[in-house]
Formats: C-alpha cells, sequence, structure tokens
C-alpha cells in the first residue's frame, strides 16, 4: 500500500485520517509541532492498529528546513512518500478584519498559506526526482469564494490555496506528480469550534447550521481517504459535503434532528 506523509495529524482530521490509511494498510507518518504530541499519537496509533508502520516527528510546517527533514524522515524509514496531505492549518478568533491583531493575521497567513507553498514547492521537487506522487491541499471556508463577515482572513486564505492547486495542476502537467484538492465539509474539531464565543449569539445560530451541515470526523474521514486511495490522476478534487448533499440537509432538517456538539455550556 502507500507511503503517507499528513502533517498536523496529532488531532482532529489529520489523525481521523492518518488512522483511516493505517485501517487500509498503508504506512503513516504523523507530524505535529509539539514532539509530545506527536510520540502520543503514534503511540495511540500503534496499539490502536497493531502491527500497523505508523511513525512521527514534529515539524513547524512554516520552516522549510523542518518540512525537508520531514520529508527526508519519511523516505529514509519507508523508501519514498506516495502521498503528502497539506492538513496543517488554524483559524482565529472569528471578529471583524479592523480588529485582529496583526500578530494574529501573520500567523494565520503563515500556517494556511505560506507553509503550503513551501510544502508543495518541496514535494513537487522530491516527487519529480523519486518518479511520482500525490500532494493534496486541504480547501476549507473560502475555497469557493464564499464570504462571511469576521471570516476575511481564514476565508482569504483558503481562496488563495485554490488558486495555488488550479496554478500548480497546469506546472506538473505531463510529469508523474499530481496536484490535488481535498475538501472535508463542515467537520467538529477544535479548528471549528474554537473561534467562537460559545456563550454569544453568533455561535448559537452558527451551532444550528453546523448541526444541519456539519460531520464528526470518524464519519467523514473513511470516505475521503477511500477516494483518495482511487483517485489516480492530477486535477482530482475530493469533496464530501457537496452542493446537493448540503440541499438535501436543509430538506431534511424539519424532519431529523441532529446533534453534533455534547457540551451544553455552549448554549448558554
Amino acid at each position: 500500500m502507500k507511503n503517507v506523509v499528513i502533517t498536523g495529524s496529532t488531532r482532529g482530521i489529520g489523525r481521523g485520517l492518518a488512522a483511516e490509511f493505517l485501517r487500509q494498510g498503508c504506512k503513516v507518518v504523523i507530524c505535529g509541532r509539539d514532539p509530545q504530541q506527536v510520540d502520543q499519537t503514534v503511540a495511540e496509533l500503534s496499539q490502536a492498529f497493531d502491527g500497523a508502520e505508523v511513525i512521527g516527528q514534529a515539524c513547524n510546517v512554516v520552516d522549510a528546513t523542518q518540512l525537508q527533514s520531514l520529508w527526508d524522515f519519511a523516505v529514509a524509514q519507508f523508501g519514498r512518500v506516495d502521498i503528502w496531505i497539506n492538513n496543517a492549518g488554524i483559524s482565529i478568533t472569528r471578529k471583524p478584519l479592523a480588529e485582529q491583531s496583526p500578530a494574529d493575521l501573520e500567523r494565520i497567513v503563515q500556517t494556511n498559506l505560506t507553509a503550503i507553498l513551501l510544502a508543495n514547492q518541496l514535494c513537487i521537487r522530491e516527487m519529480q526526482a523519486q518518479g511520482g506522487g500525490q500532494i493534496w491541499n486541504m480547501e476549507g471556508f473560502g475555497s469557493n469564494g464564499a464570504t462571511q463577515p469576521g471570516m476575511a482572513a481564514y476565508g482569504a486564505t483558503k481562496r488563495a490555496v485554490t488558486y495555488l492547486i488550479k496554478a500548480l495542476q497546469k506546472e506538473v502537467k505531463d510529469t508523474a506528480v499530481q496536484v490535488n484538492a481535498l475538501s472535508p465539509g463542515i467537520v467538529v474539531t477544535d479548528l471549528l469550534v474554537n473561534d467562537y464565543d460559545q456563550a454569544s449569539e453568533q455561535w448559537h445560530k452558527a451551532r444550528k447550521i453546523f448541526n444541519i451541515l456539519g460531520d464528526t470526523v470518524e464519519t467523514v474521514t473513511p470516505w475521503l481517504v477511500e477516494q483518495i486511495l482511487k483517485t489516480n490522476r492530477s486535477g482530482s478534487k475530493v469533496a464530501w459535503l457537496t452542493t446537493g448533499k448540503a440541499l438535501c440537509r436543509f430538506w431534511m432538517a424539519s424532519f431529523r434532528k441532529r446533534e453534533l456538539f455534547a457540551e451544553p455550556s455552549s448554549e448558554q
């Protein structure tokens, strides 16, 4: 099976993807900024999937040298990298751009865009040298041009990633390197919840929408991994929450109540 590197894979969607790749018999490299969290995740996944080949290395994805070290580590252990998933990303507090701190704006651009540029540069170069491979870049809110107050910075970075994907697909044309898009939809993770004041009316309204359109990591990641492993061409997009599915969810909302959030305090 495939050798897979997943950035930002100590929790959330990244960890869910790692677990599903292991379930499918792939070899997986875990990555995160905190060495202890990386080691703990590797240990837990090794225990959950007895005999699975899972290793990990700490990496700050905004650092080109550390990204190269992560690639070299994966190749030294597994021989090559077949699939590299740029999953690492952050959100910042949801509020108007004029109220955001310059430090937070710099941080979100570095993590959600600069790091993706660096990782794609690295992977294209190294995958061309090894004879091929797949790069999957994670889309998010704003990728399709949607806009919302308080989401200017996050949405701008994701819109830029979508442009990058399309541009790189032209650059790798007629090579064995594939550049693809991964769109998990609305998944209940810390990234989704933590940028809200959960005592606010804004969160109360958003929670209603999330309960209609959202899903858990355990629901989404098995399907995403299955589709990734089926894909064998550049320019592919694996999207969980399609327009048709969203419309169906809204139609069903009056008949089927869903509750994805266990914390009752978030409605206080």
